[in-house]
This record gives C-alpha cells, structure tokens and sequence, in this order.
C-alpha cells in the first residue's frame, strides 16, 4: 500500500468503490456511501474524477489536464498530485505502483 503524501507521477489511480455522483451545474458532486460524506470535486475536480473512471497514470491524467485547460505542466502535477493525495485519504480511490 502506498502511504499518503507519496503520489507520483508513475503511479495508477482509479476510483474506489461505492461513490454516487452528480453533476451540478458545471461541478461534480460525490457522497461516499461507507463514510457518508459529501464532497464538491469542482469542475476541474470531477474531470479528473471522470478521467480515473478506470486505472490512469498520473503522467498521462496531468498531460490531459494541461492540454483541455492550458497550465503549466510543473503548476499543473503539483495540483493534480495534491487532489489525488486527499481523495486518496478519503479511501475514494485507489492507487498502484508501476514497476
């Protein structure tokens, strides 16, 4: 298992079980069924929700976002990194190291 706070650019990610979500307006709304909470990923947030729909690297997730929203690649990992870090303390998604 990979601690949290130690997400990197190689790793896969992909959604966790048990998560409803809903768009509302242009944001993505998420309750987690087993912790009962609800979270506003944003807009930004619920296209990288939708991007982990099945395993994704980070690499190629940051190339994604960079391209559809125009950042700067550096700018851009560090805040992609930082969500997944906090979903992943959530235990709304899962993370794989690649060998």
């Amino acid at each position: 298992m990979i601690k949290s706070g130690q997400i990197l650019p190689k790793h896969v990610v992909t959604q966790s079980e048990g998560n409803i979500v809903s768009d509302m307006g242009n944001e993505k709304v998420m309750l987690n069924i087993k912790n009962g909470k609800y979270y506003n990923l944003g807009e930004i947030g619920g296209d990288i929700w939708e991007s982990i729909s099945k395993p994704t690297q980070v690499n190629g997730l940051v190339e994604h976002i960079v391209k559809k929203y125009d950042v700067q690649t550096d700018k851009c990992e560090e805040e992609v990194i930082s969500f997944l870090e906090n979903l992943y303390r959530e235990n709304l998604i899962k993370l794989v190291v690649e060998e």
